[in-house]
């Protein structure tokens, strides 16, 4: 990619987006495009087709998903493979009616099979069944990889998937419920902490603070959003004394931060060529009890923590095998309770707002 190339992020808005489009800006890369979805709905097949027709970007970043954790997931499971299939499909088409030089298409690691073989091999792929709660979402992800192999082969197209592992870090969703562990985690000790010390100015600042409204919250008056929320707490078993997390603890869990991604795939846009996707992670994993304790005692919290084993666990573990990736050069560099940390120093910042 030279530095002028028109590089048109999908989904720039989002956590993963949003950290590539930092990493191109960061590398001196100048004509970024992206547009926020009032602007342009990527599940519209003809508004699609126009913006690339207007446009005509050199390189495509498809990191525009519908996303969220096991509850998420598992209920919305409809919205989860219609959105996800529309999106990818409309813009890897559109990329190839367009002449774009390069697409690079984000995946999940959620793709491979339940009980594959750790590490998670790039070959484990259709080797098994799917993990039931997230299963909508990972078919739609496995077709988005298959249409740019499938495009690669037919067309020639220079069409290219990176799967990375779980991504946490700077503009993630918050939301108690529809979250992904680490940041459900971050947000639960936090207003624990704050419960535990009283601090109800500081919960309705988290309740106002815009990236954390959750569904039942908003567009209400502080009064009714902290009744809100203080509900949603209880039910979530997040007290002052405790902290309830759904499961056992025991599945193990790989953490990447998103700044590690996003220099990963735009590595791989200027590296990888080849028809087979590529895992993104760091080889290392820890139990969802780990991960908690160690989320808890970054924040700060001091009450009790506890499992509830009749939510699902979920897939027992999910580890990437990354050696593919790491051949071509390219290392994590943020460690897990520094990106924690780091994490948890900007959501405390914008709840402060």
């Amino acid at each position: 990619m030279n530095k002028t190339d028109k590089i048109y992020i999908a989904g720039h808005t989002g956590m993963v987006g949003s950290a590539i489009w930092r990493r191109l800006e960061a590398e001196g890369f100048v004509n970024l495009l992206g547009r926020s979805l009032n602007e342009l709905d990527l599940t519209r097949q003809a508004d699609v087709e126009a913006f690339f027709h207007a446009e005509r970007p050199d390189y495509v970043f498809v990191a525009a998903a519908r996303v969220g954790g096991i509850y998420a997931n598992n209920v919305y499971r409809a919205e989860f493979i219609y959105q996800n299939l529309a999106i990818q499909n409309n813009v890897i088409h559109s990329a190839h009616l367009h002449g774009v030089k390069k697409l690079l298409f984000l995946g999940s690691s959620c793709i491979y099979p339940k009980h594959a073989p750790q590490p998670m091999q790039e070959e484990h792929l259709l080797t098994g069944e799917l993990e039931q709660t997230n299963e909508p979402y990972a078919i739609a992800k496995i077709a988005g990889l298959k249409m740019c192999e499938s495009y690669k082969r037919q067309y020639g197209d220079n069409f290219i998937s990176a799967m990375p592992t779980n991504l946490y870090g700077y503009n993630d969703n918050f939301d108690l419920k529809n979250s992904h562990v680490l940041p459900a985690l971050i947000r639960k000790f936090h207003l624990a902490k704050l419960l535990r010390s009283n601090n109800i100015q500081g919960l309705e600042r988290d309740i106002a603070a815009k990236p954390f409204n959750t569904e039942n919250t908003k567009n209400t008056k502080n009064t009714e959003h902290t009744k809100g929320l203080l509900e949603e707490l209880a039910a979530s078993g997040v007290s002052g004394d405790a902290v309830e997390v759904w499961g056992t603890g025991a599945p193990k869990r790989e953490f990447l931060n998103v700044d590690d991604c996003a220099s990963a795939v735009v590595f791989m846009m200027e590296n990888y060529d080849g028809e087979g996707h590529l895992n993104v992670g760091t080889g290392e994993d820890l139990s969802i009890r780990e991960l908690a304790e160690m989320v808890k005692s970054v924040v700060g919290f001091e009450g009790e923590l506890r499992f509830n084993p009749e939510y699902p666990d979920g897939t027992p573990r999910k580890l990437m095998d990354v050696s593919r990736l790491k051949g071509l050069g390219w290392e994590p560099r943020i460690s897990l309770e520094e990106g924690i940390r780091q994490t948890y120093d900007w959501y405390c910042k914008r709840a402060a707002q």
